[in-house]
């Protein structure tokens, strides 16, 4: 096959190999890669086994004896590409393309028109096929993009995902190629699944010259994981697979299934698996390549059976399979993929489609009843939140067997209108929260889908493992104290891990370092702010292992404010001195697009002079993923609605290391990072680090690092907020991988090196009485800050993680906790600027806090 491949497995191996597939004992890489070599007699023993685990997969899902199939049209939107593969007869150049006629791109009026026929031949999948990112290769394409309005390739796949969906009723599958988390974000409302292929994960196939993906930025084995990973936690169900045949040795092609497997067994959202052989096609460069064989073929059919279980959809494409159906059911596969009676196979074009009645017979011949499917799975379909966006349950709806979640085979696609759901801002569950979690608590210590919404729990303690217990350095302590008394801007990295490091005299020593710098900073003013949160809702599906807040809209504690309740809240808080309202909420799929928009504008309509400071950067990406609007453009428009200024949440620990054990769904740290910059391009923002649950002091001094370095560059940052993690209702601490929280020498540290790593850029240091009470604030003072935060008159998200210190404190509160530390307290504005005295007079004579928090009326 290649001339990667070592010699044949001695009959010992094999035999032992085949042995523990039979008696179903799990396989190993090098056992696997045994297995895919088998042939004749010893492959229909592999077959044999592999068929008895496929089939108590269907038993399971509740359609023994079902094989599926999508039917579908193919819609090749541009067959321009930025990679070179060595064996595509897809991808074309621009001059081609116009010396036949053709655009860059299909119009809309073509994609339309592909997918109308489609319809009225019963299809239901809209499959979208092109080449990635060709506008980063061909200047044809970027003008053809910039003529017709769309800043990108992606951008024009989502809006034509909206068309087919509204003006034929098929529903779009989605091949766009490598996508970003933030990619993930745009096109999963448009479409109930999307896909790539993995293909290998033979790095040299891709690195060395004359390998196959040689010249193809997006064919890196790591980058093509990285989509599936970021497509797990984006809950997006997905296809993928893999092509063989192409140079990879068998150890390499066992090492993408077991790859496969590993990204399904965390995150659950595989949702077939397509087994694809190599065939050769003229005008290529591999086009003297050998075939992959059938037989090879079904062994790697039988062995991905093995190794991904039961429960794996997995996948071989009909036209390819030279009629040998009975050989490629009989090795494992419960689905035919897309088959079309319209379009071509474009990738194989050599290679007609059965059709489908002869698909069926031959499928019959085998023992097997052909029955379609949509192109999202029916596991998916009841699965529901969050796999499926709320705006395409209707289509999906439509054309679904409510019983089975097959396709209803009588169902002919109608355009139906791709819109926001109906419920909007309804004012929904325990919208007293805000005053019952001090007097009642929540109802239980976990949201009742706690064993799926966050993915695997012991994946997660294999890969959170190694910053369970900081690792202590031997570093000289002595000379970094020294250093940063004297300058601190010139601590190398090694000095400051030992000051993260210090304890007794030398973190004393520390803490006196770092008020000093404080004092010569900003003065012995602590700063405080008369301030409200409104949390509007806790309905998310994110799946952050941190979050005691979020909740599933069916649970006992879930909520959602209506406008006008958030609009009453702010205006209380208006009446009792506040200059802020801190805005943040869930990622609730069904509020409206505009949703962040409209609770801007719903505050500023009734207190036009309160300063609007809301929206996470994780908020922003929603938000402009649903609205289809890049993140400059979306600030811009919130910016007109009212926003103000954004806190700096949702960073907990700015290494993706830390983050994907942190967070399932949530946006990775390069995200994070371009968010901020581009809001201090008009807004400024806060910026804070959660610490004390699975990370290291190598992950804090990273953290600092990227901050003053940000702030060196856009100087939007208002602050530095410490926030250390309250573990008691934490799921991931409910799960015994998470520390409980940090010690007392971890805050301390963290605030004195926050002062120390952050001077000059970011002067202002703000420690949180919600989380460490006032005795602990109070040592923060001492330790480097200058900043107790605000009032916040209702804080639901820490007292939902089990903060013992209450929801608000009052101005004296908070005056008293400057007074412990030995200093005078003055109120500052958001931007820390002075407070105007109508609004000082306002908080004196209220002390800062509602008079009575009771929930507010409906």
């Amino acid at each position: 096959m290649t001339d990667a491949q070592p010699g044949r497995p001695t009959e010992n191996a094999m035999r032992r190999a085949l042995k523990r597939a039979r008696d179903g004992v799990a396989l190993d890489t090098a056992e696997a890669a045994v297995l895919l070599q088998v042939r004749g007699e010893q492959l229909r023993d592999l077959s044999a086994s592999a068929a008895r685990v496929r089939d108590a997969g269907l038993e399971a899902a509740g359609r023994p004896g079902v094989i599926t199939y999508s039917k579908k049209v193919f819609i090749p939107l541009t067959r321009l590409c930025r990679d070179r593969c060595h064996y595509c007869t897809f991808v074309t150049v621009p001059g081609k393309l116009r010396r036949e006629g053709h655009g860059m791109y299909l119009s809309p009026d073509e994609v339309v028109e592909v997918a109308r026929q489609g319809a009225a031949l019963g299809c239901k999948e809209a499959l979208f096929t092109l080449g990635d990112r060709p506008e980063d290769r061909w200047p044809e394409a970027r003008e053809w993009l910039d003529a017709h309005g769309y800043d990108d390739t992606l951008a024009y796949v989502r809006a034509m995902a909206i068309r087919v969906l509204e003006e034929t009723g098929l529903l779009p599958h989605l091949n766009p190629g490598v996508m970003s988390w933030t990619d993930l974000q745009r096109l999963k409302p448009v479409a109930p699944s999307l896909g790539m292929m993995l293909e290998t994960t033979a790095t040299r196939l891709w690195s060395e010259p004359g390998g196959p993906h040689h010249g193809s930025p997006d064919k890196e084995p790591a980058v093509r994981l990285r989509v599936l990973e970021d497509a797990g936690r984006s809950n997006v169900p997905f296809t993928t697979g893999v092509l063989i045949g192409i140079g990879e040795s068998y150890e390499e092609r066992a090492d993408a299934l077991f790859q496969l497997r590993r990204v399904q067994r965390q995150y659950q959202s595989i949702q077939e698996v397509i087994v694809q052989n190599f065939r050769a096609k003229p005008d290529t460069a591999m086009r003297a390549m050998p075939d992959a064989e059938l037989e090879e073929l079904a062994a790697c059919i039988a062995v991905a059976r093995h190794i991904l279980g039961p429960a794996a959809r997995i996948q071989a494409p009909p036209n390819l399979v030279d009629a040998e159906y009975a050989l490629i059911v009989g090795a494992g596969i419960d689905d035919w993929g897309g088959v079309s009676p319209l379009t071509p196979d474009h990738v194989n074009p050599e290679r007609p489609w059965p059709h489908i009645d002869q698909l069926a017979e031959r499928t019959r011949e085998s023992g097997f009843e052909l029955r379609e499917r949509l192109t999202v799975y029916p596991e998916f379909i009841a699965r529901g939140e969050p796999w499926l966006d709320p705006r395409l349950l209707p289509h999906v709806r439509a054309l679904a067997d409510p019983e089975t979640g097959l396709a209803r085979e009588d169902a002919l696609p109608e355009g139906l209108p791709w819109q926001e759901p109906d419920e909007g801002f309804t004012a929904t569950g325990r919208t007293d929260l805000h005053r019952t979690i001090d007097t009642e608590g929540r109802t239980g210590d976990r949201r009742a889908d706690f064993d799926a919404v966050y993915g695997d729990w012991e994946a997660l303690r294999e890969q959170a493992a190694p910053g369970m217990v900081p690792q202590r350095i031997d570093s000289d302590v002595r000379e970094a104290l020294a250093q940063a008394a004297d300058d601190p801007t010139r601590l190398s990295d090694d000095q400051a891990l030992a000051l993260l490091h210090a304890d007794g005299p030398a973190l004393d020593a520390l803490c006196s370092i770092a008020d000093d710098l404080r004092r010569a900073t900003v003065g012995d003013e602590v700063t405080y702010i008369v301030t409200r949160n409104i949390n509007f809702t806790n309905v998310c599906y994110t799946g952050c292992r941190f979050c005691a807040f979020a909740q599933r809209r069916t649970d006992a504690d879930a909520y959602t404010l209506s406008l006008d309740q958030v609009a009453d809240r702010a205006a209380q808080a208006w009446e009792v001195g506040a200059t802020e309202v801190c805005m943040q909420g869930g990622i609730h799929p069904d509020l409206p697009g505009t949703a962040y928009f409209d609770i801007a504008r719903a505050v500023k309509e009734r207190v036009p002079g309160m300063h609007v400071h809301a929206f996470s950067p994780m908020e922003v990406v929603n938000g402009a993923s649903r609205t289809g609007l890049s993140i400059r453009d979306w600030l811009t428009a919130a910016k007109e609605a009212g926003l103000d200024s954004i806190p700096g949440t949702a960073a907990e620990i700015l290494d993706d290391e830390v983050r994907w054990v942190l967070t399932k769904g949530k946006l990775p740290a390069a995200d994070w990072i371009e968010v901020v910059r581009t809001a201090h391009v008009g807004l400024r923002s806060s910026s804070t680090m959660m610490y004390g649950h699975v990370d290291q002091p190598r992950h804090w001094l990273g953290h600092f690092r990227t901050l003053a370095a940000i702030q060196q560059e856009t100087g939007g940052f208002t602050e530095f907020v410490t926030l250390p993690f309250i573990h008691t209702n934490a799921p991931v601490y409910l799960a015994g991988i998470a520390r409980p929280g940090p010690t007392t020498r971890d805050n301390r540290a963290v605030t004195a090196m926050a002062r120390v790593l952050l001077h000059p850029h970011i002067t202002n240091i703000q420690t949180s009485w919600v989380k460490l009470g006032a005795e602990g604030a109070a040592e923060m003072l001492r330790s480097g800050a200058n900043d107790l935060g605000g009032t916040l008159m209702e804080e639901t998200i820490s007292r939902m993680a089990g903060s013992r210190y209450g929801s608000y404190r009052s101005i004296e509160d908070l005056r008293a906790i400057a007074t412990l530390a030995g200093r005078p307290a003055r109120p500052r504005t958001t931007l820390y600027g002075e407070v105007p005295a109508e609004r000082v007079a306002a908080a004196e004579a209220s002390d800062g806090h509602l008079p009575e928090l009771l929930p507010l009326a409906d």
